[in-house]
């Protein structure tokens, strides 16, 4: 009888022990993995998906909530919660709501809200001042819709992004696409310093830096030239030699001017990582390239095209090669786990002190 208590005893400490053990294991690995949402601006939605939504409202899960985007009878994007306030009916387009002389209506009761999130009126009543969305502060870049997530429940943004959009004279349009994968937008940005990785898993060659990185609050800039080898139609090889400026807002905007100097041609590209739901990120890539008037060299006979065309058919050529390089990259993202002290080597670069930068954006915690 005894021993049979001693053996309870022993199996109930030994749960204990363990029920403690993990405890303290989930604990440990809070304390070393990455906030899932971090502050900053981060990539909603393009004008032109806008215009093929539905209704002229779309709904998506952005930083972990329901969004919904619409622009108002002054011709702003609004972004704001998709759950009335009323009596929390879905404010999107597939349960009905709708926009009614630029303002959005709920499919329940016919509560009408402005931009501001301010319900303004109803079928039947005096608008209850309490009936109030919240809108996230929102921003458009070259036909790119950004909003701010701030930390703690903080709306009112901290830091800004470019004051001016970048011009758009001879630039041609934009090429938008997305991944989805699992990842985190610190893991993905991290990119941007680690240079041995371009060498190691997209074949670039004679990478350097012809800057020191530079930091400034939340702007980080990162500059560096590389080589890189690209196949034509599968005939020809041409070797492209380019120079990189990434400007870096947070861990949600990415701007990156290139230079392509044997061609004399020039691209930007925007790397536009946001998190969908604590686990899935989306990565988006947007790129242009300026008219190409007077190319240095012939590219797969580029002066053969109308000027009007040489644009376009660069950015289609380079924004495919873009996607395998992230293809690449994703298939190591989405399987890594972050290392809060990996041990390094000289070539690894300024990861640490790109690590050091992103601290700001997640919430101050005590050991």
């Amino acid at each position: 009888m005894l021993s049979n208590i001693l053996a309870i005893c022993t199996i109930v400490g030994n749960l204990a022990v363990s029920r403690h053990m993990t405890t303290i294991r989930k604990r440990f690995e809070y304390a070393v993995s990455l906030n899932p949402f971090p502050e900053g601006w981060f990539y909603v939605a393009s004008r032109q998906d806008l215009r093929r939504a539905k209704s002229n409202i779309l709904r998506k899960t952005w930083m972990g909530v329901d969004v919904i985007v619409w622009i108002d009878g002054h011709g702003r994007i609004c972004v704001a919660d998709s759950t009335c306030p009323h009596m929390g009916a879905d404010l999107g387009p597939d349960a009905g709501g709708r926009i009614s002389q630029g303002q959005l209506v709920c499919p329940f009761h016919g509560f009408q809200f402005d931009g501001t999130g301010q319900c303004i009126a109803t079928p039947y009543a005096d608008p209850p001042g309490a009936a109030r969305l919240r809108v996230f502060p929102a921003r458009e870049f070259a036909g790119l819709i950004f909003a701010w997530w701030g930390l703690n429940g903080q709306d009112e943004p901290r830091w800004d992004l470019p004051a001016e959009s970048p011009d758009q004279t001879g630039w041609c349009s934009l090429r938008v696409r997305t991944f989805r994968f699992p990842g985190h937008p610190q893991e993905t940005t991290e990119n941007s310093v680690d240079l041995a990785h371009l060498r190691f898993i997209h074949g670039y060659d004679s990478v350097t830096r012809w800057e020191p990185l530079s930091v400034d609050g939340h702007l980080l800039e990162s500059q560096f030239d590389f080589l890189s080898k690209r196949n034509i139609c599968g005939v020809a090889s041409l070797t492209f030699k380019v120079s990189a400026s990434a400007h870096i807002y947070g861990l949600g905007y990415s701007y990156v001017e290139i230079h392509e100097q044997s061609i004399g041609m020039d691209m930007r590209m925007w790397i536009l990582a946001t998190p969908v739901d604590g686990v899935l990120i989306d990565m988006t890539l947007a790129s242009q390239v300026r008219e190409i008037r007077n190319p240095k060299r012939v590219v797969a006979g580029l002066r053969f095209l109308p000027v009007k065309l040489r644009a376009p058919v660069m950015n289609r050529f380079i924004a495919s090669s873009q996607d395998r390089d992230v293809k690449d990259d994703i298939v190591v993202w989405s399987r890594k786990k972050y290392l809060s002290r990996p041990r390094l080597c000289r070539s690894d670069g300024e990861v640490m002190p790109f690590r050091a930068y992103c601290a700001q954006f997640y919430p101050q915690r005590s050991d």
